[in-house]
């Protein structure tokens, strides 16, 4: 009796403690369900606003524009520009010139002396007029002519050279003067006078008046004749 219940009994003992075992398990499932922190819902998110527009209908296309009649054959050639002709314009007449009331008075006769012969040759003066007359008496015929004075003879470069002026010589300044004199008979010089100098006041004015001493012109003639006392202008040059 012993023998059979003991095999009973142990399987009794195994199916209870499998199943305090299973107890246990859903005990500590529960437990555990009921600490679980609970997560809040989630909000729900604004809703979208959808507005339907109906589209603007399209416009039509622009008509083409008419086309250009071809060209008819004929009717000539076209018409030229016109152009607009201006008168000729007269020639302006220049203006009259009328004489003055009274002759300009002659310029003075100037001859220049150098001490060295220019490159190119100077201008000679007017010859003397000769002719024979015709009448009787001590008159001069119709065949006289006029001229003016000629120079004949001047001041050699040496003469020139010992009346420049001493300072100016020795600083190896160069000089001019002008002299006004009246023609004698005798082809000298008289009542000779300083017109102007270059530079002024070196004693170049002085040096030409001792120059006129030197000067020989024959005197211009009127009707054949010489004049005396004809003014004349004499340009004189001094370098060292």
């Amino acid at each position: 009796m012993s023998s059979r219940s003991s095999p009973r009994n142990a399987r009794l003992a195994t199916a209870g403690v499998a199943a305090g075992v299973g107890l246990l398990h859903l005990a500590l499932f529960m437990v555990l369900g009921h600490l679980r922190p609970i997560t809040p819902p989630t909000p729900l998110s604004r809703p979208v606003e959808v507005e339907l527009v109906r589209p603007s209908p399209i416009p039509p296309l622009p008509a083409p524009p008419p086309s250009k009649p071809a060209p008819v054959a004929g009717g000539g050639a076209p018409a030229a520009p016109s152009r607009t002709h201006l008168p000729a314009r007269k020639p302006e007449r220049p203006p009259e010139l009328t004489a003055p009331p009274k002759a300009a008075p002659e310029a003075p006769l100037v001859i220049g002396v150098a001490p060295e012969a220019g490159a190119t040759p100077g201008q000679g003066l007017g010859g003397i007029g000769t002719g024979s007359g015709s009448g009787a008496g001590a008159g001069s015929g119709p065949g006289a002519g006029d001229g003016p004075p000629r120079l004949i003879l001047g001041p050699t470069k040496d003469q020139l050279r010992r009346l420049h002026p001493r300072e100016a010589f020795r600083q190896r300044l160069n000089g001019s003067a002008r002299i006004a004199c009246r023609i004698r008979l005798d082809t000298r010089l008289e009542d000779c006078r300083v017109v102007d100098e270059a530079p002024s006041g070196r004693g170049f004015g002085e040096a030409a008046l001792a120059a006129s001493g030197y000067f020989r012109f024959r005197p211009p003639t009127r009707d054949g004749r010489p004049v005396e006392g004809r003014e004349i202008t004499v340009g004189v040059e001094f370098m060292p």
